[in-house]
């Protein structure tokens, strides 16, 4: 889906701007240091990206962990405790010569699709599943910056909706 409209709500700019003004919201990260290079640039564009969206930095909580594997558990922390309104994954996980890649993809992708589910929180996923680094590379300010989007509009459009 490279390069598919991620812009306007149904063709509403209105309702697009609206649903990415992250002033009110408490934004939790958790990002794993597995591949930190990689890792420490998603973690960049995607503050970035919020404070571009106004969610202001005291409101932004950063965590990190081992790797992709033990992002789920800290995510799980954090929508137990009631003070986020949208969490984001942060992690790289590049292809090796192993089953390993398939099992840490799969697990990671699976556990923090259920933390989002089990809480009916927004979690944004950008953990990187990738056949290389170059692969990663190019990918990593734009998914960062995805990230905080999808964080930002989701706690927007479920407040919408609750």
């Amino acid at each position: 889906m490279q390069n598919a409209n991620k812009g306007d709500i149904e063709g509403n700019p209105e309702a697009s701007a609206a649903r990415l003004d992250g002033r009110r919201l408490n934004v939790g990260i958790v990002q794993a240091r597995f591949n930190a290079d990689l890792t420490n640039t998603l973690a960049r564009a995607c503050l970035a990206e919020l404070a571009a969206l106004g969610v202001p930095a005291d409101n932004i909580s950063l965590v990190t962990v081992p790797g992709a594997l033990e992002v789920p558990v800290a995510l799980q922390a954090m929508a137990e405790s009631d003070d986020f309104d949208a969490l984001v994954a942060l992690g790289c996980i590049i292809r090796g010569e192993t089953y390993h890649f398939e099992l840490v993809a799969n697990e990671s992708g699976a556990g923090v699709s259920r933390i989002a589910l089990d809480h009916s929180l927004p979690v944004a996923n950008a953990i990187l599943t990738v056949e290389n680094e170059a692969q990663a590379w190019a990918r990593a300010e734009e998914k960062g910056r995805d990230a905080a989007r999808v964080a930002v509009e989701m706690a927007n459009l479920l407040d919408e909706l609750t």
